[in-house]
């Protein structure tokens, strides 16, 4: 008869709970897998079998107890941990949204916005054109494998221990300007190049006040930034790859 004691459940539940709960956070927050249109069941499903497949390679735990203040500490900082990785890659994914919030601001599609479910907010047409076009760019680099490797590398680095060093808020909110800086690197020719004509309709303004320019500005500077946007997606690969690069080494320095 097999016999199953209190101290060997209580191992097994904090073996599998506490990385579980590391990578629910991660989870949560990462871009592709915290989209809405992936179910809660199936995300579960995925960080419990990421466990599972993890926990063999997992440094030893301290033996606590999971109800104790310790224990529920460490289960606190575990989901913090999740959260700060998954958060440093989603910063890529904001640059590239606030890029096309400004190429279409400035091409004048203010108008022809939505409610993008996964920010919960308006977002322009251009924005979520430019965040598929870095998906498939992040899908292509196997984005998806450097997560798995990450996590479980973070196992290693960053163990699970009550006095396991702490995430550095500074540093991760000092990263925040990198939403800024890539986002108007990035929207900075098609920006350019409407700057351009703007001064050009201005001038044809002051020169020939009988034209229209509500009649005819509003084609020319859509037209003019879909051809700009257009000419310039073949190199945009290598900007978006620096930028992935940049997110995945401030994974790392998190769990370092």
């Amino acid at each position: 008869m097999v016999t199953i004691s209190s101290d060997l459940l209580q191992a097994w539940i904090v073996g599998l709970l506490w990385p579980l709960t590391r990578i629910l956070g991660f989870i949560a927050v990462a871009p592709i897998l915290s989209h809405t249109a992936i179910p809660q069941r199936v995300r579960l499903g995925y960080g419990i079998v990421l466990t599972l497949a993890m926990m063999p390679a997992i440094p030893a735990m301290p033996a606590l107890d999971i109800i104790s203040f310790q224990g529920l500490l460490i289960l606190v900082q575990q989901f913090m941990i999740g959260i700060a990785m998954g958060f440093a890659m989603r910063l890529v994914f904001v640059a590239i949204e606030l890029a096309g919030h400004m190429i279409g601001m400035s091409m004048g599609l203010g108008f022809a916005s939505f409610f993008d479910p996964q920010s919960e907010g308006q977002t322009t047409a251009v924005s979520q054109f430019l965040v598929l076009i870095c998906l498939l760019v992040f899908l292509s680099l196997d984005g998806h494998l450097m997560f798995v490797s990450v996590l479980a590398n973070s196992f290693t680095t960053m163990p699970i221990a009550v006095d396991g060093h702490g995430i550095d808020a500074m540093k991760i909110a000092s990263w925040g300007e990198t939403i800024f800086s890539s986002g108007l690197l990035l929207a900075l020719p098609v920006v350019t190049a409407l700057l351009i004509t703007n001064m050009a309709l201005g001038i044809l303004t002051k020169t020939a006040p009988q034209l229209n320019i509500f009649g005819i500005g509003f084609p020319i500077t859509i037209s003019i930034g879909f051809i700009v946007l257009a000419v310039s997606l073949p190199t945009i690969v290598k900007p978006l790859e620096k930028m992935i690069d940049v997110g995945a080494s401030h994974m790392l320095q998190i769990t370092k």
